[in-house]
């Protein structure tokens, strides 16, 4: 409950302590922070009569001097710009600013300046920079998600903005929880390593009174780990009900649109999945396919039954009764009909795909050996008509993780038997994929392969067998966990930054993926904080990644290394600009050099 607890209270208090009816202003990113941890319902009882984007407010003169805005907003220049021209002709009667992470001085002075009708009440901030998806699960939602896989030499304005924000949602985390942490990172990645630094620059530098909270306990874990060293786990297909629905259908901010299944209600287009709002899929989120089926049905025998006694009204005390219960009955109605059309929809999908063939396929490249038998099954499914192009990308993806150093020749038999198959595909997609994480690019015992204990573990379960094939893997994170609990995290690859070092074993560990999460890490992070370990594990990342996500974050990223996504004509003025600066960083460092042997 940890996340949201904490998204909660701060909406709680810059709602509750404002009377009267109030306008909420957000941005596109607040509306997400916001949405995910309170109801329409519960803003209405908040007395919100109206709810507005901070950049649409020009476009309306209309005053409306009876209602109260409270703004909660990113302190970005855009929004800053945005406030200042409302506060230049108010609409509304007060205006009382929260704002979701820490404000510069110039920012504040620019409100100032522009609040010269005195209708600004109060100025906060609220550290809710995050979207709290689940108790332990947050999320930046970063558009640009590929920027991590991008050199710095290539965008190096969008990738600091990228950099930028991801220390800022971390920070945001820590000052929710009143904690400041000691920082590790994965000593291959440059991008883990350049958040870690500067994250470390912002407690420990900048704003160090800010996150002194003068605890005495151990201090808290955060470790920032790259996407790239796990690849394999968000290209697999998903059988338990929270990641199956976000890879075949697509979850964003806890909503799943159907408006491309058939014909529904408008009402009806998209439906909510919370596990703070809706029990039967907090109890069955974790919960495989096969399982899922057999709880809904008792779910639809259940509501059969409390829809059969509502139908016998005899007497006034039955009418009264059923008006009472009639909320409840239709609550009731909307989450059986809600699970019953994702269950249903799932189940097509996974029927004209072909995925129980698909996936098994996929486990065993995951989590097993054999070179020549994954080479003769992978080659059978790119010649079956009935697998999916999509499904023939990712399979030949993850063979390539696997084998890339065992069967180069057969390897590029797969790739040319790819590209004649699918009009679609890019050549060198998969290649990019290896450059990017390959095995000379990760940290982490990805197949269990490197250590002795991860080949005995292996060697004990290929003897025992698996309860079920589809959910064998388990992602490179539940070995972090472990490595952490038991003190086995090696420094040399999971280095300190700066001068603080661990004291003992930590009670909160937050783990970053920089490049984006999975809702199978979120399993693994939920179940291991069910158990008994004395840890308690939180997960975030930039984005919430499903295999269709991967695959557009890959594409963009390979775009700009071919120079693609730009004008010929553009591309011919960023390489002059990057010329000229190149020139002028050569006479500096002619500069520096020749006063460098004066001095001598």
């Amino acid at each position: 409950m940890v996340l949201v607890s904490a998204a909660r209270d701060y909406i709680n208090r810059l709602l509750q302590d404002i009377s009267g009816m109030k306008v909420l202003i957000l941005d596109s990113q607040t509306v997400s922070i916001v949405s995910v941890v309170y109801s329409q319902t519960e803003l209405l009882q908040k007395e919100v009569f109206l709810v507005e984007l901070v950049d649409s407010l020009s476009k309306s003169k209309e005053p409306m001097s009876h209602l109260k805005a409270v703004c909660f907003l990113r302190p970005t220049s855009e929004n800053i710009q945005h406030l200042r021209r409302q506060l230049a002709s108010p609409r509304f009667g007060e205006s009382h600013l929260f704002f979701s992470n820490i404000l510069k001085d110039t920012q504040i002075h620019i409100l100032a300046d522009s609040d010269e009708q005195e209708v600004v009440q109060q100025v906060q901030e609220y550290y809710g920079d995050f979207v709290a998806i689940d108790p332990y699960h947050f999320t930046l939602n970063i558009p640009s998600n590929h920027m991590y896989m991008l050199p710095a030499v290539v965008d190096p304005p969008g990738l600091q903005h990228f950099c930028d924000r991801v220390v800022d949602g971390i920070a945001a985390v820590f000052l929710a929880l009143k904690r400041r942490p000691v920082i590790r990172y994965q000593r291959t990645s440059d991008i883990a390593k350049r958040v870690a630094q500067e994250t470390s620059k912002l407690m420990y530098q900048q704003e160090s009174g800010l996150f002194d909270f003068r605890r005495t306990e151990i201090s808290p874990l955060l470790l920032i780990v790259d996407r790239r060293d796990d690849p394999v786990t968000p290209l697999l297909n998903q059988w338990t009900y929270q990641a199956m629905v976000h890879e075949l259908i697509g979850i964003h901010d806890n909503k799943v649109d159907l408006s491309s299944i058939g014909k529904l209600p408008k009402d009806q287009q998209e439906v909510v999945l919370s596990s703070e709002q809706d029990a039967f899929f907090k109890a069955n989120m974790y919960e495989n396919f096969g399982d899922i089926g057999m709880n809904i049905k008792k779910m639809v025998d259940d509501f059969q039954q409390v829809a059969k006694s509502n139908q016998n009204i005899q007497t006034i005390e039955d009418m009264a009764k059923f008006v009472d219960n009639y909320p409840e009955y239709r609550k009731m109605h909307g989450n059986v009909s809600k699970h019953v059309k994702l269950v249903t929809e799932m189940s097509k999908i996974v029927e004209e795909r072909r995925l129980m063939l698909v996936s098994e396929m996929e486990q065993d490249l995951a989590c097993n050996s054999g070179q020549v038998a994954a080479f003769e099954a992978v080659t059978n499914l790119l010649n079956n008509e009935n697998v999916s192009d999509i499904d023939c990308l990712r399979l030949v993806m993850l063979y390539a993780l696997h084998y890339e150093k065992e069967s180069p020749v057969q390897l590029m038999q797969l790739f040319n038997k790819l590209a004649s198959r699918s009009p679609k595909y890019k050549p060198g997609l998969v290649q990019f994929l290896l450059k990017q994480a390959g095995v000379e690019k990760r940290t982490g015992d990805l197949y269990g392969n490197r250590d002795l204990l991860n080949i005995a573990r292996n060697m004990a379960r290929g003897l025992k067998g698996v309860e079920n094939v589809y959910i064998q893997h388990q992602p490179l994170l539940f070995q972090t966990m472990e490595s952490i609990i038991k003190g086995r995290l090696r420094d040399v690859d999971y280095p300190f930054v700066g001068n603080h070092f661990q004291q003992g074993r930590p009670q909160d560990v937050v783990i970053f993926i920089v490049g984006g999460t999975t809702y199978e890490e979120s399993r693994s992070v939920a179940l291991q904080n069910a158990s008994i370990s004395g840890i308690r594990f939180i997960l975030g990342g930039s984005a919430v990644l499903n295999s269709k996500r991967l695959f557009t974050g890959l594409l963009l990223a390979y775009r700009w290394k071919l120079g693609t996504l730009l004008h010929p004509k553009e591309t011919l003025v960023r390489s002059i600009s990057t010329f000229r600066r190149f020139l002028k960083d050569l006479e500096e460092a002619q500069r520096i050099a020749k006063s460098s042997t004066n001095v001598v």
